[in-house]
């Protein structure tokens, strides 16, 4: 059944895209050992796994560039099984397009700790249609809650013609978060806007399924780049590093207080070594030195000398 958006504090409100707010909302979902990072350079090689990618974009460029270079009728998954299979909602609620490419990214992974909440909307949208998915999104207040308390400053609900956009904070512009996941060895892309998951296809073998995302963003952002339209930002959503820095301190902690522990045994041995040569020392015979006593000059010689005189 559709939710009353008013009860859900008064509908979803728009975020920004930014990394720090994101992790901010993964902590506020109950997710554990998840951050986001932004992307800078495609170029760079990545230093961790990536659980998928959050990309965000101007919305015109969706309308007049992206169906040049492709049709995406072609690459649209249309079959019920393969759709229900995996977590694919489409977006009924505004605004809730930043919380819908988490949720596709976090609930197509099996190795992430989702929490209560999401645990719960996982196990129960299990095999729903993506449609009925989104209706569930909508319905757990726990989201709306998170979500709107992340909300940009003076943000309010919009209720457009589009109504799963983000608009900008000052531009007034739509803009929409679209995730791209590894799934089943192919790259997806998972969009709340449109009616079927994409299917990009699956990486060379031997080849991190990053490289093939490489490809298929480039392509994109390329064909943006032609209408001098580039305004989009692209985040990982990656293991917390501060995980992996804690568990760093925690060992370096640990050898340290190993080699501590070495090295007051080396100094007991020391001390004990110490006392072991005084005490032998102390037992052992004394040993005398003899002395000269030759007589001093004109003492008793010179006194016998005298005496015959």
């Amino acid at each position: 059944m559709p939710v009353d958006l008013h009860r859900l504090i008064q509908g979803w409100l728009e975020l920004e895209s930014d990394p720090g707010l994101f992790t901010l909302l993964l902590e506020d979902f109950g997710v554990k050992g998840v951050q986001l990072e932004e992307i800078y350079d495609l170029q760079k090689p990545l230093d961790s796994p990536v659980y998928g990618f959050i990309f965000l974009f101007r919305w015109i460029e969706e309308r007049r560039s992206r169906r040049k270079i492709v049709d995406q009728t072609d690459i649209f998954v249309k079959d019920d099984d393969a759709i229900n299979s995996i977590f694919f909602a489409q977006q009924m609620i505004p605004n809730s397009c930043a919380t819908h490419a988490l949720l596709s990214v976090l609930l197509n992974c099996s190795d992430i700790h989702l929490g209560e909440t999401l645990g719960h909307l996982k196990e129960h949208t299990r095999g729903m249609n993506p449609e009925n998915k989104g209706w569930a999104i909508g319905n757990t207040p726990e989201l709306a809650r998170a979500h709107n308390s992340h909300a940009m400053p003076k943000s309010r609900p919009r209720m457009d013609k589009t109504p799963g956009l983000t608009t900008g904070r000052f531009t007034g512009e739509a803009y929409h978060f679209v995730s791209y996941v590894p799934i089943n060895g192919h790259l997806y892309e998972l969009d709340g806007l449109k009616p079927y998951p994409m299917d990009h296809g699956p990486w060379a073998e031997g080849e991190d399924w990053t490289e093939k995302f490489r490809r298929v963003i480039s392509d994109r952002l390329g064909a943006a780049a032609e209408y001098s339209d580039i305004r989009f930002n692209l985040m990982a959503v990656v293991p917390d590093k501060r995980l992996a820095i804690t568990h760093k301190l925690n060992m370096l902690k640990t050898n340290r207080q190993i080699v501590l522990e070495a090295l007051q045994q080396l100094v007991l041995v020391d001390d004990f070594e110490k006392k072991r040569k005084t005490n032998d020392n102390d037992q052992s015979p004394s040993k005398f030195v003899k002395k000269d006593i030759s007589p001093i000059p004109g003492t008793s010689k010179d006194y016998n000398e005298e005496k015959v005189i």
